[in-house]
């Protein structure tokens, strides 16, 4: 019965989302052409409803899919703002994969990354169940913690300096539960993961960046603390609401949050004379209440009424609070130069983009081949544009900031330098 009302939902939502797919494969990145995506209904993964097949990028079209009304994500205490699909995809050479409740939000895209493992005797199935959005489904509120971890006094070990890893490692359920798998998830795809879990990404975009700006700001906290380490256990942070944020393994996440993700991976909030950046704590403000934190559907008011994401995070944490951005980026082959690279730019960071493009259109075929001369001319910039279209960027034909970190983001994953450094 819960199927069939889904089911009728979703055929008579009056708004529209869009459901992108991209494959790559587990052990080496590289797109994977060709990988069949049927899509159906979740609790019904036998009546494919559409079918689909990725390019020589791994990625298939956008599809347009039935979602519930927009304001239906904007109030709280309404019915289920989004929709539900199972995706079910298939490759030669791979094993399948398929995930169950993948939301589709109206107005914007859903992204699913799918990451197969080449297949091995006998044949196994990849099989994630994305359990409900945090503002919709009934999760433990936070534990109260102290947003300043009393370093000096305990004499833990921390970092030196704020760094964002590379990698976080994900443990799936209460810091106690030893039974709770481990994941190791890249850090701006966890940070994408969790956003996506915990606030709707049709919220207007102050409202995100506020969101995100505290997701990440928490999540250095524990790495820079290296907070559960240094209490016994192997892993930097949990998926329990209790102690930390939601992260659902397999889960998608969205276009207004990827990009946004992607503009502001370095920054954390902090205040003056710490530190550490600031364990930002937060609640949806209706059935928790959280005086002294954010509150999740107060942000997304706030954002409406045109607040800025500094404005909104200095309503709810005070005026000392400040955007930082951290001292070192781990896995990086290069830092950002500091200013745009676009036509007429030349020297070593223009060849250093260059030869990392090349790499890239080694298993990205649809971005075009480069002199590696150092020097930014139109056809740099055309590899540029078309970089960015592949990989969800505004297709500008210059390297800005979120640019340059996802082309070395993409080359360190394709080239597998990563496993050196």
């Amino acid at each position: 019965m819960a199927f069939q009302n889904l089911k009728i939902l979703q055929e008579e939502a009056v708004d529209t989302g869009l459901l992108k797919i991209d494959a790559v494969a587990e052990d080496t990145n590289v797109p994977i052409p060709e990988a069949t995506v049927s899509i159906s209904y979740s609790g019904d993964p036998t009546s494919t409803i559409e079918q689909l097949t990725t390019d020589n990028n791994g990625q298939t079209e956008a599809l347009t899919l039935p979602a519930p009304p927009l304001e239906y994500s904007m109030e709280a205490e309404r019915p289920q703002p989004y929709s539900e699909y199972t995706i079910t995809i298939s490759a030669p050479g791979y094993d399948d994969l398929q995930a169950s409740g993948v939301e589709v939000l109206p107005l914007v895209t859903a992204l699913y990354h799918a990451r197969l493992k080449p297949r091995t005797a006998p044949a196994t199935e990849s099989f994630f169940v994305i359990g409900p959005h945090t503002l919709y489904g009934d999760y433990p509120p936070k534990i109260a913690e102290s947003e300043i971890k009393p370093l000096a006094e305990t004499g833990e070990i921390v970092l030196s300096r704020v760094v964002v890893p590379e990698t976080v490692i994900v443990h799936d359920g209460p810091p106690t539960d030893r039974s709770a798998r481990n994941y190791y998830v890249p850090y701006k795809d966890y940070i994408k993961n969790v956003a996506s879990s915990e606030i709707y990404a049709t919220w207007p975009d102050a409202s995100i960046r506020a969101n995100v700006l505290a997701i990440m700001s928490f999540t250095l906290n524990r790495v820079f603390t290296e907070w559960y380490r240094n209490k016994g256990y192997d892993f930097t942070i949990t998926s329990s609401t209790a102690f930390d944020h939601k992260w659902i393994p397999g889960r998608n996440y969205f276009d207004t949050i990827s990009l946004i993700v992607d503009e502001l991976f370095a920054n954390y909030l902090s205040r003056p004379n710490v530190r550490q950046p600031i364990l930002t704590q937060y609640c949806d403000g209706q059935r928790v209440v959280c005086p002294d934190w954010m509150s999740q559907w107060g942000s997304r008011s706030l954002g409406d009424q045109g607040f800025s994401a500094i404005d909104i995070l200095r309503y709810y944490y005070g005026d000392n609070m400040y955007i930082n951005t951290a001292e070192q980026i781990s896995g990086i082959p290069s830092s950002w130069p500091g200013y745009d690279l676009t036509v007429g730019a030349s020297g070593q960071k223009v060849l250093q983009m260059q030869e990392e493009l090349n790499t890239i259109s080694d298993a990205y075929s649809s971005i075009p081949k480069l002199s590696e001369d150092g020097i930014f001319g139109p056809a740099t910039a055309a590899a540029v544009r078309q970089f960015q279209s592949v990989f969800g960027l505004p297709a500008t034909g210059i390297v800005d900031y979120p640019t340059w970190y996802k082309i070395s983001e993409i080359y360190v994953g394709v080239s597998r330098i990563a496993e050196l450094v």
